[in-house]
């Protein structure tokens, strides 16, 4: 992941909706604004490719302006490829408000022998949350130039790898990574989607376990969940972690413990956002390096 480059598609016209999805809020921020917070906790560099003139918040990431507007995601993907500087790029949409780091994980580590990676879920291809090689580039601008704007003309073309489903569930049991915004309706959906609890994992490794005689815990907290938030469900269910591994406020980890997302990632902050289905491995900071 460290030499990969995310890219997120805010240039559609969102007609169906109304407004600017890219702007729908989510706890009072933008959900472009939550979708580049996720994704740079995974990748060094978040690309965003916006139309020529869309406003958007100020967000740490490289913006790309489409050279012609609304070209589709074929446009829009060959525009961020080509001011990535990864050369494996996951590519998502500006409405994929529930990405799951572990199936983002994995998708990318799958390219090594392919050029595209891509889900299949519920019957179709999801190209939107799919994985590119850029040097799949030239081909994608020479269906730019035939105006064949739908990715699937490239899949032919290339070594593509199509994930399944049940591999899919293995990650993200319930494919929300696959939810998209495209009407006022699925956007109040999707805003009760974001109000139910997060779920996820919690391991423990070494005197952590031994402390509370178990492995791993399952929780729910609730949502908008941050690892302060998480630490304060762990202490309610094993008190015997307060003051030993859990701060007695129970909003932080006590020095000497680290906490690790997914295997990828040490946190830095307690008041980072933890994401349905994440796996936090909490262990002593000596054993984490």
């Amino acid at each position: 992941m460290a030499t990969s480059t995310a890219i997120v598609l805010a240039g559609g016209r969102s007609s169906r909706m109304g407004s600017p999805k890219a702007l729908l809020r989510f706890d009072d921020e933008p959900a472009i604004v939550h979708i580049v917070a996720a994704l740079r906790r995974l990748f060094p560099e978040v690309v965003v490719v916006a139309a020529p003139g869309q406003e958007l918040p100020t967000m740490p990431v490289t913006v790309v302006r489409d050279e012609v507007a609304y070209q589709g995601p074929v446009g829009g993907i060959s525009y961020g490829l080509a001011a990535a500087s990864g050369e494996v790029c996951f590519v998502t949409s500006c409405d994929s408000v529930f990405l799951s780091a572990s199936l983002i994980s994995h998708l990318v580590s799958r390219i090594s022998e392919h050029d595209v990676v891509i889900p299949h879920w519920e019957g179709r291809l999801q190209p939107l949350h799919a994985v590119y090689r850029r040097s799949v580039l030239p081909l994608l601008e020479a269906q730019l130039a035939r105006n064949e704007l739908r990715p699937v003309y490239l899949f032919d073309k290339v070594r593509t790898l199509r994930i399944d489903e049940d591999e899919i569930r293995r990650f993200d049991p319930e494919g929300s990574s696959f939810f998209n915004m495209n009407t006022p309706e699925e956007y109040a959906e999707a805003l009760a989607r974001w109000s139910k609890p997060v779920h996820c994992t919690v391991e423990l490794l070494g005197v952590a376990r031994l402390l509370a005689d178990t492995r791993e815990v399952s929780l729910d907290v609730p949502a908008p969940a941050t690892f302060s938030d998480l630490f304060a469900a762990l202490a309610e269910k094993l008190p015997v972690l307060v003051g030993r591994l859990i701060t007695p406020d129970r909003t932080r980890l006590v020095d000497g413990y680290a906490c690790n997302v997914n295997g990828l990632e040490f946190v830095r902050s307690w008041t980072a956002r933890v994401n349905p289905g994440d796996n936090i491995i909490i262990l002593s900071a000596d054993a984490g390096g």
